[in-house]
């Protein structure tokens, strides 16, 4: 199974402040003039967090387990979830280690990916984003994903944004995953689909899947990440991307506390700088992320999700089967000709029952009229017994 980094270089002092180039790509530095994410939680659902990591202690909350009812998050065996989660809420407080693009946002861990770093069925995502929202994320960053689709998710997603949280999520990998269509819950109309570009921001990274439903690009290669344990790696993927965003998003609603989500997320599509043809395209969709630029243009007020352009398929119809997946790689979907095979997601498997259709009877008509009977002869007698006493 592919691991969700690349092999790690032990990385140590300035080289892992010098090793975050897209602090400067991003010129983030010019951002923090405006907003730094205090007062915002961002929820990383993922592998867990090491909040015993230096570049994160003090900034992970309490958490959810979902794999082991022991913990609560603060744990990550993959490595994982502490990478997305340095990138966006790394302490600035000295010259070394990894800084966040928002770094006094708190992250609020949901731990959903096993030791593998997989989920076996999205419904467990699902829960997952219903507790955040309901636990007091703003924004909800989802570095995972696969090639089917989850109706539990899907209404999980809806949930999200009826509550006014702005939710980001990876395109996928090329080489984890069985084709080339952005990974689900990317694909959900209103979610921030993140596609990958190289170390400076210029072209598409290589690795990166991308098609129509990609809404910004990030840089996702020769990237620095914080590891469990303390240390430090070299990391790539489009799940690091992500991260970037719920930052950026992280760092809106920190200048503008009672912002909608809409708002926020038309502000990162409509100053993202433009990549490859004219105008949103399936590559780089809006183009590379800015957050100095989301911060300070003037962009008119929207009333909804300018994302969210489809009916919402975990609501207004059945969809799919739940669907497995991970954070790097590919699910390894269960399929019959091609067609997702529909479960009871309650009980694991198996097409629900049908219900007994309600016994006819054949004395039901002639009660029913002895009763009315009966309730006429009481009525006439109690109204004749009270015109008697007046």
């Amino acid at each position: 199974m592919p691991r969700p980094v690349a092999d790690p270089n032990p990385l140590v002092g300035d080289s892992v402040r010098d090793g975050e180039s897209y602090l400067k790509v991003l010129d983030v530095s010019d951002a923090w003039t405006y907003a730094n994410g205090a007062g915002i939680t961002v929820a990383v659902i993922d592998s867990g967090v090491d909040a015993r990591h230096p570049d994160l202690e003090g900034q992970v909350l309490p958490g959810l387990d979902l794999v082991d009812p022991k913990g609560n998050g603060d744990t990550d065996l993959v490595g994982h979830g502490t990478t997305v989660s340095a990138i966006i809420a790394g302490r600035n407080d000295d010259a070394v280690g990894v800084v966040g693009i928002a770094p006094k946002a708190k992250i609020l861990p949901v731990r959903v990916l096993n030791e593998e770093n997989r989920y076996n069925d999205a419904i467990i995502v699902a829960r997952g984003v219903r507790w955040a929202v309901d636990h007091g994320a703003r924004v909800i960053n989802l570095s995972l994903g696969g090639n089917g689709v989850s109706a539990p998710l899907a209404a999980a997603l809806d949930y999200a944004f009826a509550k006014d949280v702005v939710v980001v999520a990876c395109t996928g990998n090329v080489s984890a995953s069985a084709t080339n269509e952005v990974w689900y819950p990317a694909r959900e109309p209103g979610v921030i689909a993140v596609a990958g570009m190289d170390r400076e921001g210029a072209g598409l990274w290589s690795g990166s899947i991308t098609g129509k439903e990609t809404v910004v690009a990030a840089p996702a290669t020769q990237l620095v990440g914080a590891r469990s344990g303390g240390g430090y790696w070299e990391v790539q993927g489009t799940s690091f991307a992500a991260p970037m965003v719920s930052a950026t998003a992280a760092l809106i609603r920190s200048r503008w506390p009672t912002m909608p989500a809409g708002e926020v997320i038309n502000r990162i599509i409509r100053t993202a700088k433009d990549r490859g043809v004219a105008g949103r395209d399936a590559v780089f969709g809006f183009g590379l992320v800015d957050p100095a630029a989301a911060l300070t243009a003037e962009i008119p007020a929207v009333v909804d999700n300018p994302l969210d352009t489809s009916p919402a398929p975990g609501i207004a119809r059945f969809g799919a089967a739940p669907a497995s997946g991970q954070a790097q790689s590919a699910p390894n979907d269960s399929t019959d000709g091609g067609r997702p095979q529909l479960v009871d997601s309650a009980a694991g498997g198996g097409a629900a029952p049908a219900l007994p259709a309600p016994a006819q009877s054949r004395h039901g008509w002639w009660i029913a009229a002895i009763l009315f009977l009966l309730s006429s002869i009481a009525a006439l007698l109690t109204i004749r017994r009270f015109a008697g006493a007046t």
